[in-house]
């Protein structure tokens, strides 16, 4: 099926190509409509959704009536934010007013809720068309996109294969250019593990940095909302939206995001001299790593020494946070999910179920063990990062794995005893409360995205994201477009 285009520089181009920076700016000079936008947008999902399934709930109708709206206030002068006239789609656990919200389980699979999460909130006041929800694990549980209501994601750059997770269905639209914006949580790689089997960027905050509203539990500091796009310049521009503190959220920052109001001056916040950066550099963080993605992330060593600084082999100490990390999930599921599993055990899924079974055998000592270990492993990464910036390492120990298997039961004939454990390169940096990126890095001999994890300063988020911008621009890898699925890989005609 064609794809809609415009007339731009003296040739037809595919709207959906575009990054979401380059096409804010046509939207704020009309040189592109918003209907014709999101009218391309849609035309590209009902043609090639139907192999990935990324986006399980559709609000097509509802977006054309904003795309609209946000012509005929174009055309008054009057545009609607730095998001105006962007496609975007929520994740499907995050509350949408009068659209089918599922968290991926049957127990809620005709679930309409009649509030707007904050993020929602936030994008749709910044002008964004929201063409509806992304898919997600049940309940958010694990790094492989499949629940009971939908069935799998499939990744773009080869359908056999998994897009991720939890916000894989975000990661997979993201790729297969269903939408320029997405937004996802992360609680241990739930941004960066799918991004990385996907070949887009996906942001891991600094707590609070993006409030999480409405609250569950409101000490967690280990679940975060935040920004995916297809360049770190178009995950900033959503992080620039996103940030800011909110009243009705205790642990939210109060610095304010940058005060801009044009999306062209995401770049200048970006372009940095990196001069005297001071970069760590790990492999596998001391864990079991799939020999492609060492292969793959070898050179992204030596582009990162040419960004300006220095590079030296180092990790901080990370012990005790898989303890932790594993402690304060397991206590999450206990806390909020424990009827579910009394109630109707049948609809509850093996992962959710062992995630609330480990919360309940808990113990008192259990959370107070947790408690010092947290502190003390706060203690140590601080000490670390007095002579470090950046720790460089593995987003994922393995590259995108077969979309038909529960979990990856082995890495490198290393057998592996829980799904977690293949997430661990994601969580632990999860345990330490810093900000993380993944990037895209490059490509296995066999065509499958991985992605580099840059690892920030205690709440540098923004200059976190200069670093992974620079990366991004020396290596050109999130430009390669999707070619597993012929369809995908649409290129100017002109």
């Amino acid at each position: 099926m064609p794809v809609p285009g415009f007339v731009y520089g003296g040739c037809v181009t595919d709207i959906c190509m575009q990054d979401a920076i380059t096409l804010a700016g046509l939207l704020r000079r009309q040189d592109v409509s918003a209907r014709e936008v999101v009218s391309a947008h849609i035309t590209r999902i009902e043609a090639f959704d139907p192999a990935i399934n990324a986006i399980v709930t559709r609000t097509f109708e509802a977006a054309m009536g904003r795309a609209a709206d946000a012509d005929q206030a174009a055309a008054r002068g009057n545009l609607l934010g730095l998001l105006h006239g962007l496609p975007v789609a929520h994740k499907d656990l995050a509350e949408t007013a009068g659209v089918r919200t599922t968290y991926g389980s049957p127990l809620f699979a005709t679930n309409v809720p009649q509030r707007d999460a904050l993020v929602v909130q936030r994008m749709a006041g910044a002008g964004a068309i929201s063409l509806g929800k992304t898919n997600v694990p049940e309940f958010g549980a694990g790094s492989h996109t499949v629940n009971p209501v939908f069935g799998a994601t499939h990744n773009p750059y080869d359908l056999s294969r998994s897009a991720g997770g939890s916000s894989g269905g975000a990661a997979a639209a993201l790729a297969a250019r269903f939408i320029a914006l997405a937004d996802g949580g992360d609680l241990g790689g739930s941004l960066r593990n799918p991004a990385s089997f996907c070949n887009v960027v996906g942001l891991r905050p600094s707590p609070g940095r993006v409030p999480n509203w409405p609250l569950a539990d409101v000490a967690d500091q280990l679940s975060v909302t935040g920004p995916m796009g297809r360049t770190v310049a178009d995950t900033a521009l959503l992080l620039a939206v996103l940030a800011g503190p909110d009243p009705r959220v205790p642990l939210a920052l109060d610095q304010p995001p940058p005060a801009i109001d044009d999306p062209a001056q995401i770049g200048a916040l970006l372009d940095r001299d990196l001069s005297g950066l001071r970069i760590a550099w790990s492999p596998d963080l001391g864990l079991p790593v799939d020999p492609d993605v060492l292969q793959v992330l070898a050179p992204a060593r030596q582009v990162l020494a040419g960004l300006g600084g220095s590079i030296t082999d180092a990790a901080p100490d990370l012990s005790g946070a898989d303890e932790l990390f594993r402690t304060f999930r397991a206590f999450a599921f206990a806390t909020f999910r424990r009827d579910f599993l009394t109630q109707a055990p049948d609809l509850i899924g093996p992962n959710v179920t062992w995630n609330i079974q480990r919360g309940l055998e808990l113990a008192t000592a259990d959370l107070s063990r947790a408690t010092v270990l947290r502190a003390e492993l706060a203690e140590r990464v601080t000490d670390f990062y007095a002579d470090v910036d950046v720790l460089a390492c593995p987003v994922s120990q393995v590259p995108p794995f077969d979309v038909t298997l529960d979990w990856v039961h082995e890495i490198n004939g290393q057998p592996l005893q829980t799904y977690l454990d293949w997430m661990a390169s994601a969580y632990l940096i999860s345990a330490t409360g810093l900000p993380a990126i993944s990037v895209p890095a490059g490509f296995t001999p066999g065509g499958l995205p991985v992605g580099l994890q840059l690892v920030g300063r205690r709440r540098g988020d923004w200059d976190l994201l200069a670093v992974a911008h620079a990366f991004e621009s020396a290596t050109g890898h999130a430009a390669t477009v999707p070619q597993s699925a012929p369809p995908l890989a649409a290129a100017d005609q002109g």
